[in-house]
């Protein structure tokens, strides 16, 4: 199994982290950039043309603190003033939030177009870990 080259190194963040999506998408590899137009809704469908469902981690949880500071290169704070922004522009829902590892594996594995993160070293079965260039 690939994992996913964390994008800091352990010792300046508590938590690593790596990226997920269904073991069925053909997907191999993804940008910093293309990941982070996926999670602000930017990038809808994957080359295979099936339409991106994008998963969270709790706003509280540690993996997502380090991932949205590595990929968005802001706090959870200001991700989440984009997504008010939206709401209220009538454009734009954030992604489903779901607490924990387990919930966005078992998101993750259920849906065909999903892509999450998890806490570093995680594996389970229907998922697939995603290089990140």
């Amino acid at each position: 199994m690939i994992l996913c080259p964390v994008l800091a190194p352990a010792q300046n963040y508590a938590v690593d982290y790596q990226v997920i999506i269904n073991a069925e998408n053909p997907t191999q590899s993804l940008t910093r950039d293309q990941l982070r137009k996926i999670f602000l809704k930017k990038m809808l469908k994957w080359d295979s043309g099936t339409p991106v469902v994008p998963v969270d981690q709790a706003a509280n949880s540690p993996v997502r603190a380090v991932f949205t500071k590595i990929v968005h290169e802001k706090p959870v704070s200001a991700i989440a003033s984009y997504w008010q922004q939206q709401i209220f522009a009538g454009r734009e829902v954030p992604p489903a939030e779901k607490a924990g590892d387990a919930a966005v594996v078992a998101f993750v594995k259920a849906n065909p177009g999903a892509i999450g993160y998890v806490t570093g070293g995680t594996s389970a079965a229907g998922i697939k870990p995603l290089i990140i260039r």
